[in-house]
Order: C-alpha cells, then structure tokens, then sequence
C-alpha cells in the first residue's frame, strides 16, 4: 500500500487507475481498493484527487498562472471537475482561494500541515 501511495504522490499529475496502482502494490484490483481504504481512511481516487488539490492550492497562492493552467498541471482533464473537486475538499472555489490565500513566509512543511484540506 505504501508503495501505491508513493507513486500517487509522486506522479500525481499522471492519470493513474486502480489495476495499475494494485499491480504496483503486488495485489489484486479488488483487495488493493479495500485495503488502501481500511489503510488510509480514503478510496485511492479521492486521496488522488487531494493530492492534486494540496498543489493547486500551492500553485494558485504562490505564483499567478491562471486556474486554467494550474488545472491542467495538476492533472485534471476537465475544468469544470477540477472546479467542482477543489470546492468540495477546500469550501471554495479557486478564484475564491485565491483572492483569499496569502504567501506564506514560513517554511513549507508547517504551512501544509496547517493548510491541509481534510478529506
């Protein structure tokens, strides 16, 4: 499970399915989603979508590419989804997070911690 989520997290802006990620953990499709849901809280394709999330919100505070371009960095296909998932994890939509975020000037590990959206 370990080495299914590091690849998430690694290549997060890849499109990544759940045979694939199983056969990178050794098992089956079936037990791979059961476990990495009893392991980690989540189904693979929301901690995916998270992970994608946690570096928009990066990208859209820190530099001022626009949502456009930031959607299609993180790995999303779709605008519209990327907009609807962004506002479920983070309560608002990118404009919003945006216009509201301020650069931090603390070092990045605290300010993720801080600033994690809650599954």
């Amino acid at each position: 499970m370990l080495r299914a989520r590091d690849a998430m997290d690694r290549d997060y802006a890849q499109p990544m399915d759940v045979p694939a990620l199983a056969e990178i953990a050794h098992v089956s499709p079936a037990h791979f989603a059961r476990t990495f849901r009893a392991t980690f809280g989540e189904t693979p394709h929301r901690y995916l979508q998270r992970r994608r999330v946690e570096r928009a919100m990066f990208l859209l505070r820190e530099t001022d590419r626009s949502v456009t371009d930031v959607c299609c960095e993180v790995g999303f296909s779709s605008l519209g989804s990327f907009s609807r998932t962004f506002r479920d994890i983070v309560g608002r939509s990118p404009r919003t997070y945006r216009k509201e975020a301020v650069a931090t000037g603390v070092p990045t590990c605290f300010a993720m911690a801080w600033m994690r959206p809650s599954a």
